[in-house]
């Protein structure tokens, strides 16, 4: 088992990783004084295969449970559907000592982390993460949110988890490219952050994609170190934690102008990073050597890095400068100065995008 805390003062809460830690999870909550009523929030498929695992750990416990299933899919992460988690709660008569469960992917750790920031004003949450891409990214930090039809995660709150349990078993039920996608967002660790952690995925692709245990809980710990260690120095992305959002300004709008159904989160995010990386190079920040190194990474791990076709440049610029990182409409971008190191540049004008891509 491994340990991991994100220090944030009285918010401050660990992240555990280990092999199996699903089927004793009412015992680890036991410690933390909820009250016997608590809500578990899932969608079918991971339900299917983890859920009788985990409501039989929480009522051998003593919980009284309510579960919630939302379908599987980013179209899904929505005001309407946060709704439907308040009505199960109101009817279930959780109270503010209660605390929601999560167990599924980034879709189910957001929509359940932001019913948990408002329902009666906030009450607490537990993340239990079943894919790469939750595991290593959207469980810890505290975002929480919904989508709407005009931009991804624009509503939403900062709300820290009482606890995260990441259990890498389930990573052997996860479907290919959705382990597949949640690399792309690994990557971007190394490119912000760790060139020794860039050359590690380097090195070692052939056991990371056979799912190799001590590669897998490698990159998932160290990936989480480097999100902790950067939300304990900036919560609420005043500077520092912006640097997390490397590949996220073009990969959200390609995500929104797509309906969210052509690409995975850590496929657009892949998308974004390359892009992102040549705007670099345009600019003169980053010598192309290092552009074509990221590049080949993300292609090795079976990632896309090119612009879809179908996507016309005034409606990418129109659908970035909705984005909330976008400020008088100058568009902030994250953008790598060599492996390892990346700068905030925070007045990147629409003809630097249009000449990028034309």
């Amino acid at each position: 088992m491994e340990k991991i805390r994100v220090e944030l003062g009285e918010r401050s809460y660990n992240i555990m990783v280990g092999n199996g830690t699903l089927k004793d999870i009412g015992k680890t909550l036991e410690k933390f004084e909820f009250s016997n009523k608590v809500a578990l929030i899932s969608n079918p498929n991971v339900y299917d295969l983890y859920g009788k695992t985990v409501s039989g750990s929480l009522q051998d416990s003593g919980y009284e449970l309510t579960e919630v299933l939302i379908p599987d899919g980013e179209a899904y992460k929505s005001l309407a559907y946060a709704e439907k988690i308040y009505e199960a709660l109101l009817k279930a008569k959780l109270d503010r000592k209660s605390a929601l469960i999560a167990l599924g992917g980034g879709v189910i750790g957001d929509i359940t982390g932001y019913a948990a920031s408002t329902y009666m004003r906030g009450i607490d949450f537990i993340q239990l993460p079943t894919t790469l891409l939750a595991q290593v990214d959207s469980s810890v930090g505290g975002k929480t949110g919904v989508n709407h039809p005009l931009g991804k995660n624009m509503i939403g709150t900062f709300w820290q988890p009482r606890f995260v349990s990441i259990d890498t078993a389930t990573l052997g039920t996860l479907p290919r490219r959705e382990f597949l996608s949640g690399l792309g967002e690994v990557i971007k660790y190394g490119v912000i952050w760790d060139k020794e952690f860039f050359v590690f995925l380097e090195k070692n692709r052939e056991k990371i994609l056979q799912l190799e245990p001590a590669s897998l809980t490698h990159i998932i710990r160290r990936s989480c170190e480097i999100k902790s260690d950067v939300v304990s120095k900036d919560e609420r992305e005043s500077g520092l934690r912006a640097i997390l959002n490397y590949g996220h300004t073009i990969g959200h709008a390609v995500e929104t102008l797509t309906g969210y159904k052509k690409y995975l989160h850590g496929e657009a995010v892949a998308v974004g990073m390359y892009m992102e990386a040549k705007l670099s190079h345009q600019l003169g920040l980053i010598n192309n050597e290092e552009v074509l190194r990221i590049k080949a990474l993300i292609s090795s791990y079976e990632l896309p890095s090119e612009m879809p076709g179908e996507i016309e440049i005034s409606d990418l610029i129109e659908t970035m400068q909705i984005d909330k990182k976008t400020v008088a409409g100058k568009m902030h971008f994250v953008l790598p100065e060599k492996v390892g190191s990346v700068k905030i540049h925070r007045e990147i004008a629409a003809e630097e995008i249009k000449r990028l891509l034309e």
